[in-house]
């Protein structure tokens, strides 16, 4: 049955991100939070980016997740199956995840990586794409003991990754919600209005709000922000400002990464 799982997220995982980013980049051009001139080719750069990590997650990522299951299903309780194992990993990974983004921003070696993502000086849909590919392999080999201390089945790891793409497209489109229902929203999951405060261009902000999926691991851990999202917020990095495609390949070996 994991295999069949496992084997049919492998096959759609892409077509499902393509779709939710579609979905949302059309959402964000017809009801936008902020009314503003969309360049595409700021869009293709964001998508290069994505099409690095693509070719990363087949080649690299997925067989490291698959070696780390396969090792993991030798010491999986019979308590941790079906849907009771999948609810607990899928609230344990966010959990983790929340921790990796937090560490990302606080270990500078970490930041280097991570910073490519917030240099990004307008958000939408498809700056949840926007990983340099060495924060995704770090990322990838940091959890792979994780996945073997916890049990993980590779088919669990893998709706996870597809459902925090998902949930990341959605919480960084350029969305305008109806305010009631947004806030209703934000009490379980991660919304726009939440994580757009993430990437204010003020350090005490982009140092906020963390959450990737469920919007409770902030109020938890007391790193939620109190500061509202405004159509007038600036986006990006203190102090630094949007790179070429090649500087931000090389950005985290870059000797002057001040400009």
């Amino acid at each position: 049955m994991d295999q069949t799982l496992s084997l049919a997220l492998a096959t759609y995982k892409g077509a499902i991100v393509l779709l939710f980013l579609l979905t949302f980049l059309l959402a964000g051009w017809l009801i936008p939070f902020v009314k503003t001139a969309q360049k595409l080719s700021r869009i293709g750069k964001n998508l290069a980016l994505a099409g690095l990590n693509g070719v990363l997650s087949v080649s690299v990522i997925v067989p490291i997740i698959a070696f780390a299951s396969h090792w993991s299903l030798l010491w999986r309780p019979d308590w941790m199956q079906g849907w009771r194992g999948l609810m607990f990993d899928l609230v344990v990974l966010d959990c983790w995840i929340y921790w990796w983004h937090r560490a990302a921003h606080v270990l500078p070696i970490l930041w280097r990586f991570h910073e490519v993502h917030h240099l990004d000086e307008t958000l939408d849909a498809s700056s949840a794409l926007r990983f340099h590919f060495g924060e995704v392999l770090i990322s990838s080999l940091v959890r792979a003991p994780f996945i073997v201390l916890l049990a993980i089945p590779l088919s669990h790891v893998l709706l996870f990754e597809t459902l925090v793409a998902s949930a990341a497209i959605f919480h960084h489109a350029n969305l305008r919600l109806p305010p009631n229902f947004e806030r209703l929203l934000s009490y379980i999951i991660v919304t726009p209005s939440i994580h757009w405060v993430h990437h204010h261009a003020k350090r005490a902000d982009t140092d906020s709000n963390y959450a990737v999926f469920l919007s409770l691991w902030d109020r938890l851990f007391g790193s939620r922000s109190l500061t509202k999202r405004t159509a007038e917020m600036r986006i990006g990095v203190e102090g630094k400002s949007e790179q070429s495609l090649l500087k931000l390949i090389a950005w985290p070996w870059a000797k002057n990464r001040s400009g």
